[in-house]
């Protein structure tokens, strides 16, 4: 209606930024979607994680295991995205505390990948799955204050 009265009283010095406005009211979701993308592509890609784990055992399954893993992980991590918006994460998983634990959840990513794809090796890419979840355990406390301080003080308690 506002753009009716604005488009019959000749007002038009305001449509360039009535653009950037549409443009960004259309690319920007409200809460309640943001909340339901997090949990559809959470549950999805924990799904993919479990069904990973349940083709271990099929003919060819630890290759499989560890695509559908890391595919699930990756899609679980991307899930955030929908909470906090693609910069903002992106600007956390990069910040100065956490920027080593990012860089290696990907080069586990990728490794796993490579182990998969391309060496064919099965003992191996269970390695990297094992040490996939390591690293996104390490990552995902970095959230937590001092918790990566607390496992420290665990395990350096029991190896002592």
């Amino acid at each position: 209606m506002d753009k009716l009265k604005r488009a019959l009283s000749g007002d038009d010095a305001d449509e360039e930024s009535g653009i950037v406005t549409q443009f960004s009211d259309a690319t920007t979701l409200s809460w309640s979607t943001r909340i339901k993308a997090f949990i559809v592509c959470f549950v999805v890609g924990v799904s993919m994680s479990i069904l990973g784990s349940c083709l271990l055992f099929a003919p060819n399954g630890l290759v499989l295991f560890g695509v559908f893993y890391t595919l699930g992980n990756i899609l679980s991590l991307l899930s955030t995205c929908f909470l906090m918006g693609p910069m903002s994460q992106l600007k956390k998983m990069f910040a100065k505390t956490r920027v080593i634990a990012t860089i290696l959840v990907f080069v586990m990513f990728v490794l796993t990948l490579v182990c998969a794809f391309a060496i064919k090796n099965p003992a191996l890419t269970i390695v990297c799955c094992v040490l996939q979840f390591v690293a996104l355990s390490w990552y995902s406390i970095s959230y937590i204050p001092f918790a990566r301080d607390a496992v420290k003080k665990c395990f350096g308690s029991c190896l002592e």
